[in-house]
């Protein structure tokens, strides 16, 4: 049974930088293609970033773009968001997400097509 554990977030002010971690225990990085979503209270659901399953491949919604970005760290099975520049838009619950399919050679950000996701992690940002 695969299990993503989400990790990560806390609190900064405007224009500070935070990490969140995604990892698939019971699977390998690179069997699934990862997506991160969050959702602000009282807003729908968003897709905020992707990866395909070898990291070749990365999609970024337009406000996140330049500030966000997915690596991996393989010695620890883990993919990772590395947010910066972070704004107070940015608040929300995010959460990561796993999907065993390939879809030729991009990523998706359909939540509806993400089998595996780990509990939310609450990021803020505080003027």
């Amino acid at each position: 049974q695969l299990q993503i554990v989400g990790s990560g977030g806390g609190a900064v002010q405007p224009g500070g930088s935070l990490r969140l971690s995604c990892t698939p225990f019971g699977s390998i990085l690179n069997e699934h293609g990862i997506g991160w979503f969050r959702q602000a209270p009282g807003k729908a659901r968003e897709g905020v970033a992707c990866v395909r399953p070898d990291f070749y491949y990365t999609y970024y919604i337009q406000s996140v773009k330049g500030r966000f970005i997915i690596g991996r760290d393989n010695g620890r099975n883990t993919a990772f968001l590395q947010m910066n520049n972070l704004k107070p838009d940015d608040t929300a619950t995010y959460y990561c997400a796993a999907t065993p399919r390939d879809y030729g050679g991009t990523c998706v950000l359909d939540a509806d097509l993400y089998t595996y996701w780990g509990q939310g992690t609450q990021v803020t940002v505080f003027t």
